[in-house]
């Protein structure tokens, strides 16, 4: 089907910047290392040295190329921002076949790209009488991937759910679900709280976070103030969670204090050095997920086609922290006890980087939730089936979303 303004677009690196990937290759100078370092220091010398090899002798770019153009649709379309101009919006977008399908919206995070839904999709297009169908739609954020960038200051998380909520009207989706974790979950939530209940009718979410308990919730506060008795103590998987959170607030959390105060001065790095880039990937990919066994291949298309696709925007793709974090004031934007009034769905992963009690993130509009026993902060990637069966319960018959999209279920 051919939608108005809609571009087919197809991945195609210019050999040049391939070549220009290449002359970088062979002329890195890598770092020293400390003794038995193993990840306390950052990532392993050993790993860059295996990985920068297999990227210089191994790894077949055109091929990867092949493989994304043949498994999503890509498409290109132009979308005018208040304030901004036009972006250049690229997005991959697969219908199901079932006429009844579910259109919803896949929005990625950082480190992540449009390339997140990958495994996903062809679970959430599936037909079945068992389990709804979905109409598929995962936008390249601005300023990731082959979305254009904006070049105005400003440019935060209303922007980028104005992008998403255009995108889908563009598309015919008047209405529409949204799923999202890391930034995804702050932009389906900014669209859940502007777009919702007219447009957007339910969001699903693997990042669910709140604010610590405050007296707005007595019971919850009282919970929390008592919870040193020991028969009003969290129960062990709270515990882990505390710890969890705790690791990533004082060993995992720097990159997020960097790019979110001078992220042009880190550009640069990630710019110029695709060895560079790739450490400051690859160390997210191993320590965020839940012990997800990367091939040299697979850490090559999210960590060096990271680099391959954003030969432009290394520095546009992290202004989102800078941005959004002086848009929030000096509050933890993360946290922000905002509830919107459309249902929501969560789903709980034991290595995501933010793990809260459920009595802290439940709301009265929680309509979904679903405990899992592996996965970590890439959900969509690590665990596709998961993600797409908590998905097909929240929206199938007797899930709480069920027909929240008029004649879409």
């Amino acid at each position: 089907m051919s939608f108005p303004g809609q571009t087919p677009f197809v991945i195609a690196i210019p050999d040049e910047q391939l070549s220009l990937l290449g002359k970088k290759l062979a002329l890195i100078t890598l770092p020293d290392e400390i003794d038995n370092a193993s990840w306390d220091y950052g990532v392993p010398l050993a790993d860059i040295k295996r990985l920068v090899h297999h990227w210089k002798n191994g790894f077949d770019w055109r091929k990867q190329e092949a493989a994304l153009n043949a498994e999503l649709p890509q498409f290109t379309r132009d979308i005018d921002i208040e304030g901004y101009g036009t972006l250049n919006i690229h997005y991959v977008h697969k219908k199901s076949e079932v006429t009844g399908a579910i259109p919803l919206l896949f929005v990625h995070g950082w480190p992540g790209s449009f390339i997140e839904v990958r495994k996903l999709l062809p679970l959430l297009i599936e037909a079945s009488p068992d389990h709804p169908s979905f109409h598929v739609v995962a936008i390249s954020l601005p300023g990731y991937g082959f979305s254009s960038a904006p070049s105005k200051k400003g440019f935060e998380i209303t922007q980028y759910a104005e992008v998403a909520h255009k995108l889908m009207l563009a598309l015919g989706y008047n209405e529409y679900v949204t799923q999202g974790g890391d930034w995804g979950y702050r932009i389906t939530r900014k669209i859940a709280e502007l777009y919702g209940p007219k447009h957007s009718k339910a969001w699903h979410t693997n990042f669910p976070l709140s604010g610590p308990p405050t007296t707005s919730r007595p019971l919850v506060w009282l919970g929390h103030a008592l919870s040193g008795l020991p028969f009003l103590s969290y129960n062990k998987r709270e515990k882990a969670g505390f710890e969890r959170s705790a690791w990533f607030q004082r060993w995992g959390r720097g990159y997020f204090a960097e790019q979110s105060t001078c992220p042009q001065t880190l550009g640069y790095s990630l710019a110029d050095s695709p060895v560079g880039l790739l450490a400051w990937i690859y160390e997210k990919l191993v320590e965020w997920t839940d012990g997800y066994k990367w091939d040299d291949d697979e850490g090559s298309v999210l960590s060096s086609t990271f680099e391959k696709l954003k030969l432009d925007w290394p520095a546009a793709s992290v202004r989102i922290y800078y941005e959004s974090s002086k848009a929030a004031g000096g509050k933890d934007l993360f946290s922000l006890d905002v509830h919107t009034k459309i249902p929501v769905g969560y789903s709980y992963f034991p290595k995501e980087l933010l793990i809260l009690p459920r009595s802290w993130t439940r709301v009265p509009n929680l309509v979904f939730e679903a405990e899992h026993e592996e996965g970590g902060h890439f959900a969509a990637y690590e665990k596709p089936e998961l993600l797409a069966g908590d998905l097909r319960k929240m929206f199938g018959k007797g899930g709480g979303a069920f027909g929240v999209v008029k004649d879409k279920n």
